[in-house]
C-alpha cells in the first residue's frame, strides 16, 4: 500500500543515511567497549596507552563501568531505533547522554587520568551525540517517528 494512501508520511533519504552513519559511528563505541572488557591490558596497549593509563582504565570502579556502559548502549539503541522510525530513539540518546556525562564528568572532575590524549575526540563524541540526539528529535517532533 502506498504510504500517502494510507495517511502515513514517507521516510526522508536522510532518516536512512544519519540511522546508517550514526550506527557506523556507535558500532566503533560498542567494539572499544567489548575489547576494553574482553581483552583490556592487550587492547589499551594496542591503543598505545602507558601502564599507568591501563592501569588507570582497570581501575574504574563498577558504577562508573555502569555509566559508560550505558552511554555506549544507548547510543547503539539509540541508532537502530532511529533505523526502526521509533520515537524511542530520543530516550535511548538521552540515557546515552547522561551515561557520557557522568562517566566524563567524574573522569574530569575526580578521577583525572594520568594523561589526557583523547581530548579531541572526546569533543567529536560530545558533538556527534548532540548531533544525533537534536536529529532524532526533529524527526519525532515532525512525526518522522513513530
Amino acid at each position: 500500500m502506498d504510504d500517502t494512501v494510507s495517511g502515513a508520511q514517507r521516510t526522508p533519504w536522510h532518516v536512512w543515511a544519519v540511522g546508517v552513519i550514526s550506527l557506523l559511528w556507535n558500532a566503533f563505541g560498542a567494539f572499544d567497549y567489548v575489547m576494553s572488557k574482553l581483552s583490556p591490558q592487550s587492547y589499551f596497549h594496542q591503543m598505545g596507552l602507558s601502564d599507568a593509563s591501563v592501569a588507570y582504565m582497570l581501575a574504574f570502579p563498577a558504577w562508573l563501568t555502569a555509566f559508560w556502559a550505558l552511554g555506549v548502549w544507548g547510543s547503539v539503541a539509540g541508532s537502530v531505533l532511529l533505523l526502526m522510525r521509533s520515537r524511542h530513539a530520543v530516550t535511548a540518546f538521552v540515557l546515552s547522554l547522561l551515561g557520557l556525562a557522568v562517566s566524563q564528568g567524574y573522569q574530569a572532575l575526580v578521577m583525572r587520568p594520568p594523561e589526557n590524549p583523547g581530548s579531541a575526540i572526546t569533543v567529536v563524541i560530545w558533538a556527534s551525540l548532540a548531533l544525533f540526539l537534536y536529529y532524532a528529535w526533529a524527526m519525532a517532533r515532525r512525526g518522522v517517528l513513530r
